[in-house]
């Protein structure tokens, strides 16, 4: 099975290479550089397994420039973790709009680029609705230090791949402010309870957010700082901001909360992480409102 990935950003490149450890393989990006085709026409028409690795707000545009030149036959796997602000969209339900005859598979789970690519342990969620096709996938990309669990829950896979960056920035930013390990083990915590509501809200399986995909991937991205989502709500926790890398939480807080307020589900963490990056409210004002909210069950 051909692979090419679209998008030469660091998890581009670190999906490629697994990839290029079980069979053909390319990777598409915009510049001439080491490793990357820019023969975006000729790649695709060959590809088999078409992994998106754009930036997920960019999804849909570039799928709607790629779309013509995909042959019938191929297999989309999205990479991206986020929800579209706009139509609340996960990133296989905008692959279904834009590209409907192909089917899509999603990977996500507790993986960083950088890790990845030392050739590390890593393992990870892979969604698929046909389960013959996904285990054609899993068994392609599965290698010595890289091992794909399957599902078959595409919806449950991308809620918690999308949510733990906005809880990670919600504990980047208590740890930030010197609020305690307790503190971040509260948010971890209540923070999973409200990715559990939402992705049953949207027809998720619970089980599927205890997996790789939902408690796997926030262990990692709230506890280490590594995780640029983390990092960020730190240095907001610091008081500076911090430059330079794409932050997938902070579009990811406005998508949820718009979409638990369309379903009527509690999402007070995104709320305020949402509120927090607008910078309508500072970290000390998030944190008081979090800790005046009703006394309730925990269940």
């Amino acid at each position: 099975m051909k692979v090419t990935t679209v998008g030469a950003g660091a998890f581009g490149k670190a999906f490629h290479l697994i990839a290029q450890l079980g069979g053909d393989a390319t990777l598409l990006g915009r510049r001439v550089e080491k490793g990357v085709s820019t023969d975006w026409s000729g790649s695709l028409a060959e590809a088999e397994l078409i992994a998106m690795a754009v930036p997920a707000p960019a999804t849909r545009d570039v799928l709607r420039q790629i779309r013509s030149h995909l042959r019938q036959s191929a297999v989309l796997l999205m990479l991206a973790k986020g929800i579209e602000v706009k139509t609340g969209d996960l990133q296989s339900e905008i692959a279904k709009t834009v590209a409907p005859a192909l089917p899509v598979m999603v990977l996500t789970g507790p993986s960083f680029a950088s890790e990845m690519l030392a050739g590390l342990p890593t393992a990870v969620t892979l969604a698929s609705e046909e389960a013959t096709l996904g285990e054609k996938v899993q068994a392609r990309l599965a290698g010595p230090a890289f091992r794909p669990y399957l599902t078959n829950d595409v919806t449950g896979a991308q809620i918690g791949g999308a949510m733990k960056n906005v809880i990670a920035i919600a504990c980047g930013a208590a740890m930030g402010r010197g609020l305690g390990e307790s503190a971040r083990a509260a948010l971890m915590t209540r923070g999973f309870a409200e990715m559990k509501r939402v992705a049953l809200a949207r027809g998720a399986r619970i089980e599927t957010l205890s997996g790789l995909s939902g408690f796997g991937d926030l262990s990692l991205t709230c506890a280490s700082a590594k995780s640029r989502n983390f990092a960020f709500g730190f240095a907001l926790g610091e008081g500076r901001l911090a430059p330079g890398a794409t932050y997938e939480g902070v579009a990811t807080a406005e998508a949820v909360v718009s979409l638990a307020n369309r379903m009527n589900v509690e999402a007070p963490v995104a709320k305020i992480v949402a509120a927090l990056v607008a910078g309508q409210q500072d970290v000390d004002g998030a944190m008081a409102d979090l800790l005046a909210r009703p006394l309730r069950r925990e269940a």
